[in-house]
Parts: C-alpha cells; sequence; structure tokens
C-alpha cells in the first residue's frame, strides 16, 4: 500500500476524490442532512481540494481508496471509502502525516463518532471544542492533538 501525493488534479481526478468523500460522507456523517451534503459538496471540489497537500492510496484496481489532505499544521481531511475501511488505510495515512510531514493536529465532527474513536485509537487526545464549524453551521467540532506536543 503506497501512498501518492497529487501534483495536479484533472477533473477527472477531482471527480473520483468528491466521489469517494461523498460516499464516505454519506456512510459516516448521518449528522448532515442531504441540503448539507450538496452545500458542501462544490465547496470541497473547487476550494478546499486546492488549498490542501493532497495524498492518496490505492486499491489493487487502482482506484484511490482513501485520500488525506494535509495543510501546514493539519490534517484537514481523511476520507475511506466505505467498502475499503478496516484494511489499514486511513491509519498508514494518519501515520504517513505524522512521521513523514510533522503533522500531529486533526479536528473531528463530534458527531462523526467513528472517526472520532479511530482518532482515539490512533493516539489523538481532545484539546477543544467549537459550537459550531468553520462555517459557521451547528455542527460541533473537536480539536484533537498528538500528546507528544
Amino acid at each position: 500500500m503506497g501512498i501518492e501525493r497529487l501534483q495536479s488534479l484533472s477533473d477527472e481526478v477531482l471527480d473520483e476524490l468528491l466521489a469517494l468523500w461523498e460516499k464516505s460522507v454519506r456512510t459516516t456523517h448521518h449528522f448532515l442532512k442531504e441540503e448539507d451534503i450538496e452545500y458542501f459538496k462544490p465547496l470541497i471540489r473547487n476550494q478546499y481540494f486546492g488549498s490542501v497537500r493532497l495524498f492518496v492510496m490505492r486499491n489493487a484496481g487502482g482506484k484511490i481508496a482513501a485520500f488525506m489532505g494535509l495543510s501546514d499544521d493539519m490534517l484537514e481531511m481523511l476520507f475511506v471509502l466505505p467498502e475499503e475501511q478496516g484494511k489499514g488505510y486511513g491509519k498508514a495515512l494518519v501515520d504517513y502525516a505524522i512521521n513523514q510531514c510533522d503533522i500531529y493536529k486533526v479536528d473531528v465532527n463530534e458527531d462523526n463518532e467513528q472517526a472520532y474513536k479511530f482518532y482515539l485509537h490512533m493516539g489523538y487526545r481532545v484539546v477543544g471544542r467549537d459550537e459550531c464549524d468553520t462555517s459557521g453551521k451547528p455542527f460541533p467540532i473537536l480539536h484533537l492533538q498528538q500528546p507528544s506536543l
């Protein structure tokens, strides 16, 4: 399982990433309504993907099975196809972010219990909480950090 940094984002790659994002969100973000997903979709594709360093992992068929986006100091996004979860993609990407990119912080939706438990399992601890997400929507955000900082 190799990790590949995406250097350029073609429409085809953006579409594949967005489809993965949406499938994952519909499986894990049960607190979002349809209008919330539709609100975020163009932002994710047209703004968020271009504002982070994207890393992907592909399955045996060559399709993107998981991806993460990193800013200067945070793991900004981590998504795994639902049918690929539990195969080590998320752990490999988080380990890479920590050990290769010195990224020790991540935010997670408080209501995304699966992701929250995953990050706790990966050694993160809660260091703060906001009532709303960065868009001002009422989705509480937990700020997590590796305890070494």
